[in-house]
């Protein structure tokens, strides 16, 4: 080789980078100890290596002729083969020297095979959480949201362009007391991740509940500079979980129920036969009236345990084919000529062409006539509207029955569907309606589901599968 050491050895061999001298023909005339180091390029001029030589086989050859003739701007990539056989990428440029034109460049190439890799890391990641089912957020190290990936969005109801710059507080739904999210943000402010489960709250109100695991950014210098949440959608989990806690203890309730319709029934059809006979005989004006009212309390005890014994006994009724529009109308005439529904508006959106299903008429016409007086009863004499809605669904009939009363609270909703729990005033109801209501559509495999906020109204959501 041609020795440049004395002019610019001393220099090139000072830097990282490597630096390659070259003539017009790409034959490399010297190179500095960095890039002799990486080609395991020979010091000999009697052993001429080219440029060709140390460019892996994935460069196309413009590349390769604008490498042996030309200059290049800053800031080229390509990649080149070191002496063990691996391929770097490089970022490099080539200058002219000075003296005879076209006689030496020079080429300076930058290693940023880590960077690459970093990047391509960060574009795995990236595509990994942009694509993941699972809610994702990023937030910095105040908690301000800087990423959410579009199953976070779904989750939550509300856009990207919504939730970047806030902080998780936005979902709140107040179920979790302060003291759990200072020990929250005081785990992870340590460096800790942290896992639980939250219930947030959408941006329609309904509830989010997840598995949330938060894991806090660090950088190289050991500072928390940010943190990831990672969400798992359990809503529909506990949802679940609800329900059968609620079958379960509405299962036990049944058997005791049979067992105590039982036991008073036959005492308290002794002691109505006692007072009819009193009745017969007594002729005191307020004795007469005194056993009037025991009869009227013993006709309302026999109702409760007429309502105990059909939810715990198996229906003797058979199911048919039946047309809920048609049970619907029913209902609505057995109810709208009452006293108390003379202000009241009731509305019918029933969909014509509603398949029928296999019930029992006379339980289910029970079930809407329920529903309808709790309707009534929720306007509290005041003017109103009662609306009732039919639809079919793929795997379902589905019917709505919404009222503009007063509607329900939230601890209240969790209880409507437990015995003996009514939000009316003492002697105004038994608590079973809705009970028994419950017991007869689980019968046909369907749910009710039940949404309100007081003040208001409430909707009550009956669905039965199709057969």
């Amino acid at each position: 080789m041609q020795s440049f050491v004395s002019t610019y050895g001393r220099v090139m061999d000072l830097l990282p980078e490597l630096i390659l001298i070259v003539d017009g023909g790409g034959t490399i005339v010297d190179s500095n100890n960095a890039a002799s180091e990486a080609f395991g390029l020979p010091r000999s001029e009697t052993t001429p290596v080219t440029i060709d030589s140390i460019v892996a086989p994935s460069v196309d050859s413009a590349m390769l002729a604008t490498m042996r003739s030309s200059t290049v701007p800053r800031g080229e990539e390509t990649q080149f083969v070191r002496s063990d056989g691996s391929v770097i990428d490089v970022k490099f440029e080539i200058k002219s020297m000075p003296g005879p034109k076209d006689a030496f460049r020079v080429l300076i190439a930058h290693d940023i095979t880590l960077e690459k890799k970093r990047e391509l890391d960060l574009l795995r990641f990236s595509n990994v959480i942009e694509q993941t089912i699972n809610p994702i957020q990023i937030t910095d190290a105040l908690g301000k949201m800087v990423y959410v990936n579009p199953a976070f969005e779904k989750a939550s109801g509300y856009s990207k362009e919504e939730l970047i710059g806030q902080n998780p507080h936005i979902f709140a739904s107040g179920r979790h007391a302060p003291e759990f999210w200072s020990g929250m943000w005081k785990h992870i402010l340590s460096g800790k991740v942290w896992i639980g489960r939250v219930e947030n709250q959408r941006k329609d109100g309904l509830p989010f509940h997840s598995e949330l695991v938060i894991s806090p950014i660090i950088e190289a210098s050991g500072a928390v500079v940010g943190f990831l949440g990672a969400h798992r959608d359990i809503t529909e989990q506990i949802i679940l979980e609800e329900q059968l806690v609620r079958s379960q203890r509405m299962e036990s309730i049944g058997t005791l129920a049979a067992g105590i319709a039982h036991e008073v029934g036959n005492p308290l059809t002794a002691i109505s036969s006692l007072v009819q006979v009193l009745q017969r005989n007594v002729q005191d004006q307020f004795a007469s009236d005194k056993l009037s009212l025991i009869n009227s309390q013993i006709s309302r005890i026999a109702k409760i345990i007429r309502d105990l014994v059909d939810f715990s006994r198996p229906s003797t009724h058979i199911a048919k084919p039946t047309n809920l529009n048609q049970i619907l109308t029913d209902a609505l005439n057995i109810v709208k000529y009452g006293k108390k529904v003379k202000d009241i508006t009731f509305e019918l959106m029933l969909q014509e062409t509603l398949p029928s299903i296999r019930v029992v008429p006379d339980q289910i016409v029970q079930v809407f006539i329920n529903i309808l007086m709790n309707a009534v009863d929720s306007l509290d004499g005041n003017s109103g509207k009662i609306v009732l809605v039919s639809r079919a669904t793929d795997f379902s009939i589905e019917v709505d029955i919404s009222d503009s009363g007063n509607g329900i609270s939230e601890d209240a909703v969790e209880k409507i569907f437990e015995p003996f729990y009514t939000t009316k005033g003492v002697g105004k109801g038994t608590g079973l309606g809705l009970w028994v209501s419950y017991g007869i559509v689980k019968s046909f495999d369907g749910t009710i589901d039940v949404s309100s906020e007081p003040g208001k109204g409430s909707r009550f959501t009956v669905r039965l599968p199709r057969t």
